[in-house]
């Protein structure tokens, strides 16, 4: 479907610049424009539309990002869930750069040689894809299951309607190593551009990249409506799709204070700023559940830009990261200009997209308390295994002594106008003895969770089935089990 896009015109300042294939470009900017409708506006045309809600992958470009060792990670993202303003600085890759007819990049070459395109409409996004594990660091031999060490999840989020996917995991499982003069793989050795102060006032409003905390809060104080952006993925899908618009943006995915990582005896705080995918490396599986819940968060293209932040604060009743986090018994903490404060997450959602954040204070971190319970799981119950929007999403943490139920705590999303805790189904394990029957008991009692509803993705009885199965599901998962049929 057609959407209009902003027009050069509406662009009241030259004040923005992003080096793109290696050459800088000055860019005026809409507060509301996106980094694909740019690129497009450029002549940058291999980056597609396609859904403008970051599912197909068409519109994938690789950016250059700091790797934590002084050097470059080339991370793809959705080009239509980036707001222009908000890379500023950035350097970005279209596919239009990987290679030539004359010379192709290894991604390419692979793709023609395999059949790995038809239409070719979604060819540049999987290649982008594919140059980002190309690329990555650390691709070993024997990992992920393919002989060059390719992580096929790499290409989650890369939508495909006529080729057939056989094909172009072929061509990902026929890449070697990047040749020693390869100018994307040298430049990984190189430090990535620093996050600079962004301002642009424009005809639809303002947007502000604040140097500093302080300079945020004091922008959030002097603007209570203006709408909070961190990584963008859900805020830009209404953007696109649904025509939203802010007066006043604020970045602050890059603050410092919001980027903070640390593990210590007691707890693990995990910056609200950082992206999923950053938090995956830092964790590197120490916190089981959120293992099993990284994979299932949207696609690769998405959680290279998302935030915990971010998700937290839209306060969806779906999103994916309440129900894991409330069976952590995970809290968070928010600062403003008065301090800081630390909020149960079970406490935090007030009501339909509603949370206990005041406008003028930001999400800065999420704190799990240690140590962790040793049975642990994420169901997410959804159409799709992955990449898809979830009907029931169920977190389980349980510690288990001598054979008793000694904690448990049920995160629930999907059930209700808010995230919640089953606390009924919990005071239904803790004190009995962890067998098949006591899990069936608890889990009549989680089926009346909630006030499900019937809606588009599943009927209010459909959730409450799953409701019940889950925890069933999570009883034979800990045996080793298969589940009954």
């Amino acid at each position: 479907m057609f959407r209009p896009q902003w027009t050069r015109r509406e662009a009241k300042v030259e004040n923005l610049s992003i080096t793109v294939n290696g050459t800088p470009r000055r860019a005026g900017a809409a507060v509301n424009e996106t980094l694909l409708a740019w690129l497009r506006s450029e002549g940058l045309t291999g980056c597609k539309e396609g859904c403008a809600e970051g599912e197909c992958g068409a519109c994938a470009v690789l950016v250059a990002r700091d790797d934590g060792q002084g050097g470059t990670r080339w991370d793809s993202v959705n080009a239509c869930l980036m707001t222009l303003a908000a890379v500023d600085g950035a350097e970005v890759v279209t596919a239009e750069a990987l290679g030539s007819p004359a010379a192709l990049h290894p991604a390419q070459r692979e793709m023609a040689v395999r059949g790995g395109s038809q239409c070719g409409y979604c060819t540049p996004g999987f290649v982008v894809s594919m140059a980002a594990e190309y690329y990555r660091a650390g691709r070993q031999d024997g990992q992920h299951g393919a002989p060059n060490g390719f992580d096929l999840h790499a290409l989650s989020g890369n939508l495909c309607r006529c080729t057939g996917y056989r094909p172009i995991g072929d061509a990902a499982r026929a890449l070697g190593t990047p040749a020693v003069d390869d100018p994307l793989a040298a430049r990984r050795l190189q430090t990535a551009p620093a996050s600079r102060a962004t301002r642009v006032t424009a005809a639809d409003g303002e947007f502000h990249r604040p140097a500093t905390l302080q300079d945020a809060l004091d922008l959030l104080a002097a603007h209570p409506e203006a709408k909070v952006l961190a990584g963008g993925t859900d805020w830009n899908v209404d953007v696109n799709l649904r025509h939203a618009r802010a007066s006043v943006v604020v970045a602050v995915d890059h603050l410092p204070e919001l980027r903070g990582f640390e593990v210590n005896d007691d707890a693990i705080m995990l910056g609200a700023g950082l992206s999923l995918s950053e938090l995956e490396r830092r964790l590197d599986g120490r916190v089981p559940l959120l293992s099993g819940w990284f994979p299932q968060f949207a696609s690769r293209l998405i959680r290279n830009s998302a935030t915990l932040g971010g998700n937290l604060g839209t306060a969806s009743p779906i999103g994916d990261s309440p129900p894991a986090l409330l069976a952590l018994d995970a809290s968070v903490v928010l600062t403003g200009l008065d301090g800081s404060r630390e909020v149960a997450l079970a406490e935090f959602f007030t009501g339909y997209r509603q949370t206990l954040r005041q406008p003028a204070e930001l999400i800065a971190a999420v704190r799990i308390p240690r140590p962790l319970s040793p049975l642990t799981a994420f169901h997410k119950i959804a159409k799709r295994r992955f990449d898809d929007i979830s009907s029931v999403a169920v977190g389980y943490a349980l510690d288990v002594q001598e054979g008793v139920v000694t904690r448990a705590r049920i995160g629930l999303g999907g059930v209700a106008a808010t995230p919640l805790r089953a606390h009924e189904a919990e005071a239904a394990l803790e004190g009995q003895p962890w067998n098949e029957a006591t899990v069936r008991r608890a889990a009549r009692v989680l089926r009346r969770a909630g006030t499900p509803l019937d809606d588009h993705r599943a009927s209010a009885a459909y959730r409450a089935a799953m409701l019940e199965q889950s925890l069933l599901k999570f009883w034979f998962e800990t045996r080793g089990e298969e589940v009954p049929i």
